[in-house]
């Protein structure tokens, strides 16, 4: 499953949701959590029910409420076979576990777990603990908002719209978190959906940085994220060359490829390349 862009749909606006399946991401998430209010729960768990009924034109995703209080989410949506589960505030790969478990319990043996790895301060501890604990696990990704309330942060980012130090470094964390558990890390939101240019240049340093996707809170995004995460054509040549370089060269631990030297390290990299870019 690609996921190089994940748009947020309120789940208890279902004109929202049919019109996203239109906005060109890889997958939707559909939120029963932070973008329902408590009044509104019961609605928005018919309405979700509702749309996962209908054909995907794309894969589905619901992020559920925190474990604790997700077992009406859960019994709810999980007939109607979601893609996957976003799961907030989890505290580490046990959480993952015990999510798999109560899915299994409900039948569901195929709906993949994207964890939200880094909500409150104890998750932040538990960002290594997530390799091996289930094979549902298709990616980590994080979120500042949640985290920064415990804290009683003031703001997140700077003025330029970077991170603070203090994120940039929970930032990383999920990022090795991720390829410690061997799977993709996907980066967070970018709330200010106006603006285009901030956007394009977050998602590119998240793509420097080795985050493979993004989530989006406005189909307005959708597009820009996806051409950041999109291999250049120079990628793509660069990429091809040192594939065919080691398949002529099967013995061969280092090579030369357009004037510089690539090993083992480079062809996984020219691999995922050309994987992302779908050749």
């Amino acid at each position: 499953m690609r996921l190089r862009s994940l748009l947020f749909v309120p789940g208890d606006r279902p004109e929202r949701m049919t019109k996203a399946l239109a906005a060109g991401a890889d997958a939707l998430i559909v939120d029963l959590e932070d973008a329902v209010a408590t009044g509104r729960k019961a609605d928005a768990r018919r309405c979700v029910v509702e749309f996962l009924a209908q054909p995907r034109s794309v894969p589905v995703f619901v992020r559920i409420n925190p474990l604790g209080v997700a077992k009406d989410d859960l019994a709810a949506i999980v007939p109607q076979r979601p893609d996957g589960i976003v799961l907030p505030k989890a505290r580490g790969g046990e959480a993952v576990a015990e999510l798999d478990g109560w899915l299994t319990a409900l039948g569901d043996h195929q709906a993949r777990i994207l964890p939200i790895a880094t909500e409150t301060p104890v998750a932040v501890f538990g960002l290594g603990s997530y390799g091996g604990v289930s094979k549902r696990l298709c990616a980590l990704t994080w979120g500042a908002e949640d985290l920064s309330a415990v804290l009683g942060a003031t703001a997140t980012r700077e003025n330029d719209g970077r991170f603070t130090s203090v994120y940039q470094t929970v930032r990383a964390l999920t990022l090795i978190g991720a390829g410690a558990a061997g799977v993709p890390a996907l980066e967070t939101v970018y709330p200010d959906f106006r603006d285009a240019a901030g956007l394009q240049a977050h998602a590119a340093r998240a793509r420097r940085d080795g985050f493979c996707g993004m989530l989006a809170i406005h189909p307005d995004q959708v597009p820009v994220i996806n051409d950041a995460f999109r291999p250049s054509p120079a990628e793509i040549v660069w990429a091809t060359r040192v594939v065919a370089a080691f398949a002529a060269n099967p013995g061969a631990g280092v090579l030369d490829v357009d004037g510089k030297m690539v090993d083992a390290p480079h062809l996984k990299q020219a691999h995922r390349l050309l994987d992302d870019s779908g050749a």
